[in-house]
């Protein structure tokens, strides 16, 4: 069987295109609908589905769902991710991809963490950053961002009083004649 190719009306092949692009697309950096798109997580998915999807988010094509959609499995209202047909659920239990139900290797395994718990998570990493000289914070973050720390490794200032070391090292010194 011959592969489909797209033809003029002539039967002659297509060539390169007209305009190529010269620059990659730019989202509004403004945007809090684009914040929202590309902080969706992608998971349960192909690896074809996962490129699919990162290509929507990316050039802002993605259309995130307003409403829950029927599974195709268990004919609940449960689907709600964008291009989704089974829910996480089914998924699952099926092992097969949510989007295209290949049953091929699904690439990015279902989150355990919700986006509650991830808001949760950069709220308490944002209260010990503001304990914090703004010098100790960017150095923090560079960490965090190159990977050498976890957020969780940050230290928690808020019940410290600060570097001074209020004991004496004379009472110290006592204290330990005493015992001997």
């Amino acid at each position: 069987m011959s592969e489909k190719m797209s033809t003029r009306g002539s039967g002659a092949k297509k060539g390169a295109p007209k305009y190529a692009n010269k620059f990659a697309y730019v989202h509004n950096k403004g945007s809090k609908k684009t914040q929202a798109i590309l902080a969706l997580p992608v998971d349960g998915l192909c690896r074809r589905c996962t490129d699919q999807i990162q290509w929507r988010k990316q050039y802002r094509k993605y259309k995130p769902l307003t409403a829950a959609k029927k599974c195709v499995s268990c004919q609940l209202k449960k689907v709600k991710k964008a291009y989704h047909v089974l829910c996480d659920d089914c998924a699952r239990a099926k092992k097969v991809c949510a989007k295209c139900q290949d049953d091929g290797k699904i690439i990015d395994d279902f989150n355990p963490k919700n986006s509650l718990e991830a808001q949760k998570d950069d709220q308490e990493l944002e209260r010990r950053l503001a304990n914090m000289r703004e010098r100790e914070r960017r150095s923090y973050r560079r960490k965090i961002e190159r990977g050498d720390i976890k957020p969780s490794d940050v230290p928690d200032l808020s019940d410290d009083d600060g570097d001074f070391d209020f004991t004496d090292s004379e009472d110290e010194s006592n204290d330990e004649e005493k015992l001997a």
